[in-house]
């Protein structure tokens, strides 16, 4: 049987396991009784996996498999740490410490790729989103929590990690090696197009970012720019005010996003009119690894009818995030409350499907014998850059050539 069998086998009957068995108890309509019956069904086949099991099993990796699965089923970006792991959460949150450039979330139990740091370790192998780790330096993710394979993927500069990834679309594992690198993103760039069009990339968002933008949208008026196309695939970086902030620049009324949760009370974010800056006719693209607050800007456009939205559909990643303490010292990250479009989709949920939706094609990287990625020569690179053959800007000049 092939690892992606085994994969798709192990992953389709955990995921059955884990609704059958708790996907009511997270239900909002369920009764305090029907809660209790859940768990009192979670705790017998606990039992009965410790008696009845072939061999006598490791209940503690039954039971963090279990509470990290419980999580992953409500929520791809929750973890459960226990104390050692929390306490080295918490030294290391707030360090600058050398990166692969990946964002992650879970993924059918394992750790899968939301998004890639652009001209990390993880960008220049070719790492995408939708891959999926395997096992970080020889350790399995299968049940790992989130936030502790995040520690994983950090050290000392010039430092290697191995990975075992599942590339989208190919059907075996593959062994990359990665050295960790500070990380530092990408300026915004920005161009003239044919046709009066001002293209603006955006590989990552900061608050610093959304100025340059600002800046950028000036620069391209002056160059005589009628039209603007924004560009957001790949960005995944940046917070959730950062999204807001950036799509109050070319949305001037409306409903930009809102936020709740159970607990959190909704907050609405509306558009002020000082702020924007531009009433250029707009496009935005998108891809899968569009995420965060990226994804507030392409639904903000779409919602209120501001632009176009051209690419394909984005990852799904907005939410407020926590880390609730636990008595055993450890802690759950969660998140406790979601962004939602003004159409009232949750972004997590649902992601932001474009008005015209265009596939782009899937780039490719070659590794040696060593499983080091093979650098591009220049030529290839400069080959990847022309946006004239990109079939997704094609079709946003195709738009705004109409508007």
């Amino acid at each position: 049987m092939s690892s992606r069998i085994k994969y798709l086998v192990v992953s389709s009957s955990s995921c059955l396991t884990l609704l059958l068995l708790i996907g009511s108890v997270m239900s909002k309509g369920a009764s305090t009784d029907d809660h209790y019956k859940y768990v009192g069904v979670f705790s017998d086949v606990v039992a009965k996996i410790k008696n009845d099991y072939v061999e006598d099993p490791d209940m503690k990796s039954v039971t963090l498999g279990a509470l990290n699965g419980m999580l992953e089923a409500i929520d791809p970006f929750a973890s459960y740490l226990n104390a050692e792991q929390y306490k080295e959460y918490l030294k290391n949150k707030d360090a600058k410490r050398a990166d692969l450039g990946l964002l992650l979330s879970k993924k059918a139990g394992f750790v899968g790729v939301v998004g890639v740091v652009p001209n990390s370790p993880a960008a220049k192998a070719g790492l995408s989103t939708f891959d999926m780790i395997e096992s970080i330096k020889g350790i399995a993710t299968r049940d790992m929590p989130l936030a502790y394979a995040s520690m994983l993927m950090q050290g000392e500069a010039g430092s290697t990690v191995e990975l075992s990834v599942w590339r989208y679309r190919r059907a075996e594992p593959q062994t990359v090696k990665l050295t960790r690198a500070m990380l530092t993103l990408p300026p915004v760039d920005s161009r003239m197009l044919a046709g009066e069009v001002g293209y603006i990339n955006i590989d990552a968002l900061s608050a610093a970012h959304v100025k340059e933008v600002a800046a950028a949208v000036e620069s391209l008026e002056k160059q005589g720019a009628r039209k603007l196309m924004v560009d957001v695939r790949d960005c995944a970086m940046g917070g959730p005010e950062d999204g807001v902030a950036l799509a109050n620049l070319f949305v001037k009324q409306g409903r930009i996003t809102y936020m709740q949760g159970q607990r959190v009370p909704r907050q609405n974010f509306e558009a002020d009119s000082s702020k924007a800056i531009t009433s250029l006719p707009l496009v935005v693209l998108t891809n899968r690894g569009t995420a965060g607050a990226a994804e507030i800007l392409a639904a903000a456009v779409k919602d209120n009818k501001r632009g176009d939205v051209v690419g394909e559909r984005t990852y799904g990643d907005a939410a407020l995030r926590k880390a609730i303490n636990m008595d055993d010292g450890g802690a759950i990250i969660l998140s406790v409350a979601k962004y939602y479009g003004a159409d009232g989709k949750a972004i997590q949920d649902t992601g932001v499907l474009p008005g015209t939706v265009v596939q782009e094609a899937d780039s490719q990287v070659d590794y040696d014998d060593n499983g080091e990625p093979i650098p591009d020569t220049a030529d290839q690179q400069q080959k990847q850059k022309k946006l004239e053959d990109d079939p997704v800007v094609k079709k946003g000049l195709e738009i705004l050539a109409k508007a």
